[in-house]
């Protein structure tokens, strides 16, 4: 018979006069390094204590002095963006990755997951004999692709990962996640009043398939590849943490980063003629705020520097558990941010996101009567610009910015039995794409041309090894350009141009500054009006790295690429009538439907006994969200708008046998609304809303129970459905008094939350 596989041996009638052949199965080698890569989000360049700050990394600092810290090591501005870099060890644009991957924008560069011609650190590392994992963030496949109807082509399992636990989205609750485990969605092992926390619960994870893996296949390495939800916003950790931290940061963020920048130059982490970088506009002098403005923003600053601390102990116990097994020495760990700190808490930061992506800015002097809720399950919480810059010290802007504030972060490398070096810094510039090729230098690993049939991109980045032996190593000539929503900027040997963008305007309105970031990294001294034929230089080279690595066409869209979500063989019916059949796994928001904003009928066709009760749908969490449930037999609904609840009971019970159960919200002119109960198509309740919310949450909608921290107060848990359950349909109204334009702006200020 004609043979399909490889056979190298013979075959002849009898087996006698056979010979048996074994393929091979591919292996790094016997000495090749297990690799665990780990992946902080949102976290500025002095984060660490072994970066500047005074806030507790212990286990973190232990990494650094064990191994290297890079100084000058340098990302894209953005969460999905370099996640696809760093997995891939191509720039962003040319896979696909232009922003986050919410969007499509129906260009090359924007697709929302990485391209398949761009093979990632799990596929090439798997293919070379590692067993490999991912846990954590995710954010790679376009979310409209995220829901348990899949396609599943672009989530982790399928791009090379043999296990994965962790969640799609950008953000999730730390307290209450939106967890995938391999290919479906589970409910956390435990709640928030049993302990649980999702650091805690991933490293738990991570540790359980390293086990599985050194216990039944010792003979395989392992790629880990760790990403942490912290420390995006919600900042939560648990009240230990929490309680720790009161008063610790009352002197403000001026003193705070005069500290931290002194803390650098001792450390030798900057240059002795650094400066530090003014405070960008819009962030006051500490002393000059209200008292209740400087409390709040205390206590916000508080609970990022329990999260943090938290984190930090979740990856000692990782750390300790590799020791533990023999496995740290030949273990590379490379721990990094994947952007600088972030400015979406705005000025004062903010104690319920959501109400900032509801246009409501809740004052200081309103937030102080929660503080208490600051960093607990109830809250969701972001700091404010103050402290964001201060997390960049000495630089100046932020995450999405591609000024050093926004790209400029830690890099920590500890591998002990290939770095002789301990507790030194190196300063040459490396980017977020000389990761992987670093990896598989490392590994002994070769990148295949093509990868299942796909053609593979060439990698961009290098290989910084030669870096592990000394920091005298000869330094290579290096161009590296950013982009992103058309802030633009260029590195070139040395020499750094960049531009803010405001979108909408012209490009070539943009201002393009020059800096020397050798002997200037803080970027305090513009030198474009000193040597402008070097800046047209850099522009021009600007243009044509842009042009080699798909950048084109330059794009400062965000809002209105949410259209695309509606596009032909969406998840979305043109008719915007979503038909669901219980029993269902839940729904993530982007594919859920956007009750937020509009009117809507939700009707749910079941059959009841006397006994039954239990939750019909529900879309949020504790802090904001909407359920219809029927309780004692009564048919009630809780619009929960942030934290403060609006419930109504039906005034007369659900009857026995098949029914249809419902809602429907009619917003009025402008922000407010009505609710009604239905049975059987006929009123029977109506509460008054006073606020119709335009985003209601990053949690999507689950059908037949409430998934995730529970959006009312009258159940507990999950509460789930007892009946039986035939159909829920959710149909939504055209939007009243609000413009598509303004639909399409709290959409975007929703998305810009889960970065």
């Amino acid at each position: 018979m004609r043979h399909y596989e490889p056979f190298e041996g013979k075959i002849e009638r009898l087996q006698k006069d056979s010979t048996p052949w074994w393929p091979t199965p591919a292996h790094p080698g016997t000495d090749a390094p297990n690799v665990a890569v780990i992946l902080i989000d949102d976290l500025g360049f002095s984060h660490f204590g072994c970066f500047g700050s005074d806030l507790v990394t212990p286990n973190i600092d232990r990494l650094a002095a064990g191994g290297l810290r890079y100084s000058n090591f340098h990302v894209t501005p953005l969460c999905s963006p370099t996640r696809a870099a760093l997995l891939t060890g191509r720039n962003h644009h040319t896979v696909g990755m232009r922003s986050i991957s919410n969007f499509s924008s129906g260009y090359p560069h924007m697709r929302g997951h990485m391209s398949n011609h761009a093979a990632t650190m799990g596929e090439v590392m798997r293919e070379a004999g590692y067993t490999t994992f991912a846990l954590g963030k995710w954010h790679l496949s376009a979310m409209e692709n995220a829901s348990s109807a899949g396609p599943y082509d672009q989530w982790p399992l399928q791009r090379g990962f043999d296990r994965f636990y962790g969640f799609l989205d950008g953000e999730t609750d730390q307290f209450a996640p939106d967890l995938v485990y391999d290919n479906h969605r589970v409910d956390p092992p435990k709640t928030v009043d049993e302990g649980y926390h999702l650091s805690e619960d991933l490293v738990d994870r991570a540790l359980s398939f390293i086990h599985d893996a050194r216990s039944i296949r010792p003979d395989r390495p392992t790629f880990t590849y760790l990403a942490f939800g912290a420390m995006h916003a919600p900042h939560q950790a648990p009240e230990s943490y929490l309680q720790k931290y009161r008063g610790t940061f009352d002197d403000g963020w001026d003193v705070a980063r005069e500290k931290w920048f002194a803390k650098q130059k001792a450390l030798g982490i900057i240059p002795p003629e650094t400066e530090l970088a003014p405070r960008n506009p819009g962030v006051e002098a500490w002393d000059s705020l209200p008292e209740n403005h400087r409390r709040l923003a205390a206590r916000l600053q508080e609970a990022y520097a329990a999260f943090l601390e938290h984190t930090d102990a979740q990856i000692g116990r990782f750390i300790d558990e590799l020791d533990r097994l023999g496995e740290l020495d030949n273990t590379i760990i490379m721990l990094m941010s994947d952007n600088g700190a972030s400015q979406e808490g705005g000025p004062f930061g903010v104690l319920h996101e959501m109400k900032f992506f509801n246009f409501i800015m809740e004052t200081p002097d309103e937030a102080v009567a929660r503080l208490e809720e600051i960093g607990g399950p109830d809250s969701h919480t972001n700091y404010p610009w103050g402290w964001a810059q201060a997390g960049n010290t000495p630089f100046k802007w932020y995450k999405q910015n591609t000024h050093e504030g926004g790209v400029h972060v830690p890099l920590i490398v500890h591998w002990p039995r290939g770095i002789s070096a301990r507790g030194d810094i190196r300063h040459d510039f490396t980017y977020v794409t000389d990761i992987a090729p670093t990896i598989y230098d490392a590994a002994g690993v070769s990148v295949p041309e093509v990868y299942r049939g796909y053609e593979q991109m060439p990698i961009a980045g290098s290989s910084f090894v030669r870096t592990f032996a000394a920091d005298d190593a000869p330094r290579a000539d290096r161009v590296q350009y950013f982009e992103m929503m058309g802030h633009r900027g260029l590195y070139e040997n040395g020499w750094k141009i960049v531009t803010r963008h405001q979108p909408g305007t012209s490009f070539d309105d943009d201002t393009w500054e020059l800096y020397n970031v050798d002997v200037d990294p803080s970027e305090c001294h513009d030198l474009a009006a000193q040597y402008p034929e070097r800046v047209q230089a850099m522009i021009e080279t600007w243009w044509r790295e842009a042009e080699a690595n798909g950048v084109l066409p330059l794009d400062d869209r965000t809002i209105e690429l949410f259209g695309s979500r509606f596009r032909d063989h969406s998840p979305h019916p043109a008719s915007r009538h979503y038909v669901y059949r219980p029993p269902m796994t839940s729904i993530p928001a982007q594919v859920s439907p956007s009750i937020g904003g509009r009117s809507w009928d939700a009707v749910a066709t079941i059959h009841r006994r006397e006994s039954d009760n239990g939750v019909l749908f529900a879309v949020g969490n504790t802090a904001s969200g909407v359920s219809l449930f029927i309780l004692d037999g009564y048919l009630c609904c809780d619009y929960n708008i942030f934290g403060e609840h609006h419930e109504v009971r039906s005034e007369v019970m659900v009857p026995t046998g098949d029914v249809e159960v419902g809602a429907r919200l009619r917003r009025h002119d402008g922000t407010t609304g009505t609710v009604t109960l239905l049975i059987n198509g006929k009123p029977v309740g109506e509460i008054d809303v006073p606020f119709v919310m335009r985003i209601i949450s990053s949690t999507g909608m689950s059908v037949g129970r409430d998934h995730g921290a529970q959006v009312s107060r009258l159940y507990r848990g999950a509460f789930p459905f007892t009946g039986t359950y035939d159909r829920l349909d959710v149909i939504l109204q055209s939007s009243r008094s609000a413009s598509s334009a303004d639909d399409a702006a709290t959409d975007e200020r929703a998305s810009m939350s889960r970065q």
